[in-house]
């Protein structure tokens, strides 16, 4: 099975509410936290949760895309 920790994942929010997760690679997994270490944590249990039911359902299971990039827009 493909493992957990390779999926890209974007968090949003933060105080003063919950930090949320989802991964553009899998559409549908979701998590959230109070903080950012507790988020991580909840979607990798989420996207090990999702791809266990994918390959229940015979299903596909995605590649993982690949690491995502910070850009920086500075004023010019």
């Amino acid at each position: 099975m493909i493992d957990a920790d390779r999926y890209l994942i974007l968090i949003e929010g933060g105080p003063p509410s919950n930090y949320s997760a989802w991964s553009p690679e899998l559409p549908g997994c979701v998590a959230t936290g109070a903080t950012v270490d507790e988020c991580t944590k909840a979607m990798r249990e989420a996207i090990a949760f999702h791809l266990e039911g994918l390959n229940a359902d015979g299903a596909a299971i995605p590649e993982p895309a690949g690491p995502g990039v910070y850009v920086e827009l500075t004023a010019a």
